[in-house]
């Protein structure tokens, strides 16, 4: 089994596990299932902004720890104010250390765009994100079947939600397209073996429809990178570990936008 296939099987048991314990009533119920979500697209394009998606991530299957001591509160708050588009937050426990509770608070804190970066499998996780106070829910082809990404986006879409697909090759790109996506994204790290390049995203740019935001994601270390994107087309950038892997998340993004202008 691939790294991905355990995450996948490990999550199929703590959806069964979490449907058992709150319904979907409940979560309808939530403080935040019916707040008006922001929009990725305005977020990601607004002038004021960088294009970055900061993402706080404490560990990963291939770099182990990466950062417990960050708290999610500051971090993310000193990401948008260093102008994040928007925020990614994992909320994977087992492999990534996530919590669901820290998608509920970089919600309390911040204006921007949330994304719940999870491995969306099923309806009750779509659900979930909105309860939790996420604008934005991530779809892996790699795991799901077009008709499953047909479903889950169309769900999203009645909840408000944004919809980000993530892609690895051509193939995964063609078979998911789907007109209640908001943006596909191109991710540079293989996750059958977790290695990295930003090649990736130059393959597959031409070939993302253009209603499509494109942002690419993983492997970016430096600011002449974004620039490079731009000139591709890509409208959005994923950034985690590169900023995570400092003891100040928040002024190693500082620093890092210092750079772009």
């Amino acid at each position: 089994m691939t790294i991905l296939d355990k995450i996948v099987a490990q999550k199929r048991r703590e959806v069964d596990r979490d449907k058992r314990e709150t319904t979907f009533m409940e979560l309808e119920e939530s403080e935040y299932f019916n707040r008006e979500t922001f929009s990725f697209r305005k977020f990601l394009l607004a002038e004021d902004r960088t294009g970055i998606i900061a993402e706080f991530k404490r560990k990963s299957p291939s770099k182990g720890i990466i950062n417990d001591e960050a708290l999610v509160k500051e971090v993310t708050k000193d990401y948008a104010e260093a102008g994040a588009s928007a925020l990614s937050v994992l909320t994977d426990k087992q492999f990534f250390g996530g919590r669901k509770m820290d998608l509920v608070r970089a919600r309390r804190v911040n204006a921007i765009p949330v994304l719940r970066k999870e491995f969306m499998i099923d309806e009750y996780q779509v659900v979930e994100a909105k309860a939790l106070g996420a604008d934005i829910i991530l779809l892996i082809a790699a795991i799901l079947t077009p008709a499953e990404i047909k479903n889950l986006a169309g769900l999203a879409k009645s909840l408000e939600l944004n919809v980000l697909l993530e892609v690895h090759n051509l193939e995964e790109l063609e078979r998911s397209i789907d007109p209640n996506l908001d943006a596909i994204g191109v991710n540079n790290r293989n996750l059958a073996d977790f290695t990295v390049s930003v090649e990736n995203s130059y393959r597959l740019a031409e070939h993302i429809p253009p209603e499509f935001m494109k942002i690419s994601e993983s492997a970016i270390s430096d600011p002449q990178t974004i620039k490079d994107l731009k000139k591709a087309g890509f409208n959005g950038f994923l950034i985690g570990e590169n900023f995570m892997k400092q003891a100040d998340p928040g002024k190693a993004m500082r620093d890092f936008v210092s750079q772009l202008s």
